[in-house]
Order: structure tokens, then C-alpha cells, then sequence
């Protein structure tokens, strides 16, 4: 039985399942082929503009150089968050060091938010596609009890049918989930690191403007 002909000749619960894992089957490849043609790119995108950075004369022309090659800018925004606001606002209340520190973890919350976007859809998928699969697997056996209590005795005509629905439905379910897990664990991983190198480098840039203030 092909997945095609499990859909043709299923009832609205096994098409409703079969939609559903193909829906997140598709969103969670969306996603997986996305961040890591991001992630790829962020990992040297970042190394190289923060170099580009410290070997800058001066702040205005280091975010000259950076933009070169931020593409996915995740430096460009701490850099330019730390002008400060103009004076006479609550915003720019307290000393330099505490408004670049709320400005660099403003804008470090963003550039985070773009790395983390699809993690969510990742882990869940991860975690509900073979329990999706699962009740395609018991509709299956359900259907199988149905056609022997039908016919009053065990024939391989009344259960190959449900039975090979519930098989399909179980591998459909973990091969849905499988990738989406493995993706979630990989990408966590890099996002862990490049979080890592933009909040050492938010840190440093802040402690520079600082004594270069004072």
C-alpha cells in the first residue's frame, strides 16, 4: 500500500492524519533548508565583521566596513544601537555605561530573535508528529478488529489492508519527526555559539564606549 492509495482509500481521520504529516513534514523542511543556509551564512558572516571591527580607526568607519560583510546583519544593529538617545527622555536618563547596556541588550534581543525564528515550529513537529502518526496507527488497528469482528474469523483480506494503514502511519509519523529533532539539536547548536560570539562582542563594544567616555 503506497502512501497515495492509503489517502485515496482512507476514511476522513486517516486523510485528516495524512494532511496533517505532510503539512509538517513541509513546513519543518521549509524551515531546516532556511537556517542553514542562515546559520551558514551568520557563522562567517559574524567572525568577519567583528574582525572587521577591531581593526576599524574609529567606530564610524568600522560600521563602513562591517556592513561589507554582515549580510544577515547581526553586527550592524549593535553597532548602530549605541547612539544614544537625546537628552531629556526617560531613555536617556542614567550614565553612558547603563544606557549602552540597555541599548546593546535591546538590540541583542532582536538579533537573537531572528536566529531563534523557526526553533519553535522544529521542536514542535519533533514532538507531536509521532503521536500524529500514532493515532493514524491505532485508527488502523481499529479498523482491522472492525473487519475480524465482520467477518467472524481471522482472514488476511480483512486485515492487510488496515494493518499495512497502521505501518504506513507509524513510519510516516517518525519519518516526519526524525529530521525536525535532528535539526532542532544541530541549529541549537550553532545558535548557541553565535549567541555566544555577539554578546562577548556586545560586552567588549560596550566596555570600549565606556572609557573611551570617561
Amino acid at each position: 500500500m503506497s502512501f497515495y492509495e492509503l489517502f485515496s482509500q482512507g476514511d476522513a481521520v486517516t486523510k485528516v492524519v495524512a494532511v496533517l504529516l505532510l503539512a509538517m513534514s513541509v513546513a519543518s523542511w521549509v524551515v531546516i533548508l532556511w537556517k542553514a543556509w542562515l546559520l551558514r551564512r551568520a557563522t562567517g558572516d559574524v567572525s568577519r565583521s567583528t574582525a572587521a571591527f577591531w581593526q576599524s580607526p574609529s567606530v564610524d568607519e568600522a560600521q563602513q566596513k562591517v556592513g561589507a560583510f554582515d549580510r544577515e546583519r547581526l553586527v550592524l544593529p549593535l553597532i548602530a544601537a549605541t547612539r544614544l538617545d537625546a537628552p531629556g527622555s526617560l531613555a536617556a536618563a542614567g550614565d553612558r555605561s547603563q544606557q549602552l547596556t540597555r541599548l546593546l541588550r535591546d538590540a541583542l534581543h532582536l538579533v537573537l530573535d531572528k536566529l531563534q525564528f523557526g526553533q519553535v515550529l522544529l521542536a514542535t513537529v519533533g514532538s507531536t508528529a509521532p503521536f500524529v502518526g500514532l493515532l493514524g496507527t491505532v485508527w488502523g488497528i481499529y479498523h482491522a478488529l472492525i473487519g475480524i469482528a465482520t467477518a467472524g474469523q481471522i482472514t488476511i483480506d480483512k486485515i492487510a489492508g488496515p494493518v499495512g494503514e497502521a505501518l504506513i502511519m507509524t513510519a510516516a509519523g517518525l519519518a516526519v519527526a526524525i529530521p525536525a529533532v535532528l535539526g532542532y539539536n544541530v541549529f541549537g547548536r550553532l545558535i548557541g555559539r553565535i549567541e555566544a560570539d555577539l554578546e562577548g562582542f556586545a560586552r567588549d563594544l560596550r566596555e570600549l564606549l565606556t572609557h573611551k567616555a570617561s
